[in-house]
């Protein structure tokens, strides 16, 4: 007896089977998964006394936690085609902000937050506005910022401390209540781990929900693979790439208050050159440096190769070092995988498009 005498639902000839091995590696972060998984068995076999504990995992999400609210908060970016070089050193700027309108001011924290987030949210937004209206790309538009930011921390902080940090800051009212929001300690099974890891958790999905889940997700990937062609559809490109960057200069605020209530002061130099680390873990991640392709989730990923990078050195009594060799070799081999990934997606897509083209013939 026939499938058709059955009653069934013949299958459609346009669906192409394109196999478990090509859609998995249509994921973007599918390489920092791999690497993820071969960084840890690694300095398991070296280090595995401290290594395997709880309190290993607590020592290597700390520094993961900040980098990968950085490298989310880039990676949507860079997925939207921009770059943003001020990233790192405006953590120092919002932090050194808040620190002396509430120290040399007398505001109390959250205010001085509060300010600190407008003015970053002005820079952002600045930022974006120069990209679009100028057509400098984002490259050189935020390098100036970088400079110009460099140069404003070091030369306030003088003016307003005789001295290049802001100290006292758990002497601010409202210090301890915004503390126990941003940045404090808490128990899990006999190991004290930080907040931050929850808004790193949080703000991660966050992202991967709007990116895959609502217009606005869908806008950011036009833009990034072509923003003439995004604009011809109707995708308001200019409001995105800004939003976009308004998103980095929050980010870049709240890692900056973090480490405020954490370290209860705030120096000129904090975040420099931190921006490349933040890249190199989206790119890590699976984006691409041409945008419109990548994962929020694969960002946080990457910025977790790092944490078990700068940890895993520590356990196993290396120079420290050798954390930026390390982190060289992840970025070359990152920009491979990256480039087979999308090749293979490109194959799936294209093997779609030529079973459905088939069927219509056929029909």
């Amino acid at each position: 007896m026939t499938t058709k005498a059955l009653g069934a639902t013949p299958a459609d000839e346009r669906m192409a089977d394109i196999g478990f091995a090509r859609r998995l590696f249509r994921r973007p972060e599918v390489g920092a998964v791999i690497g993820a998984a071969v960084v840890w068995i690694f300095f398991a076999i070296v280090a595995p006394e401290n290594w395997i504990s709880v309190g290993g995992l607590a020592r290597i999400l700390d520094p993961s936690s900040t980098l990968g609210i950085m490298a989310v908060a880039v990676a949507l970016l860079m997925i939207g085609g921009e770059f943003d070089l001020s990233t790192g050193v405006m953590t120092g700027t919002t932090g050194l902000m808040a620190g002396m309108l509430g120290v040399s001011f007398g505001l109390n924290i959250w205010v001085s937050m509060f300010l600190a987030l407008l003015f970053a949210l002005a820079v952002g937004f600045l930022n974006g506005w120069m990209v679009i209206n100028t057509g400098l790309p984002s490259f050189i538009v935020t390098l100036a910022t970088f400079f110009i930011l460099r140069g404003a921390n070091v030369g306030v902080t003088r003016i307003m401390t005789n001295q290049v940090r802001v100290a006292g800051i758990d002497a601010v009212p409202g210090f301890d209540a915004a503390r126990l929001v941003f940045n404090t300690e808490f128990s899990l099974l006999g190991s004290e781990f930080r907040t931050s890891i929850i808004w790193w958790i949080a703000i991660t999905v966050l992202a991967t929900w709007i990116l895959l889940r609502t217009k606005y997700g869908s806008w950011i990937f036009a833009v990034g693979g072509d923003a003439t062609a995004a604009r011809n559809v109707g995708v308001p490109s200019a409001r995105v790439k800004i939003g976009l960057f308004m998103t980095t200069s929050t980010a870049a605020w709240l890692v900056g208050m973090m480490s405020d209530l954490r370290l209860r002061s705030a120096v000129a130099s904090q975040g420099i050159g931190q921006e490349f680390e933040y890249i190199i873990a989206a790119v890590i991640g699976g984006c691409l440096l041409t945008g419109g392709f990548g994962s929020a989730i694969g960002a946080a990923i990457g910025a977790m190769i790092f944490g078990m990078a700068r940890v895993g050195i520590v356990f196993a009594g290396w120079d420290t070092d050798w954390f930026y060799s390390f982190l060289g070799v992840m970025l070359l081999v990152a920009v491979i995988v990256n480039n087979y990934t999308r090749k293979r997606a490109e194959a799936v897509s294209v093997a779609v498009a030529k079973a459905r083209t088939e069927g219509d013939e056929e029909e």
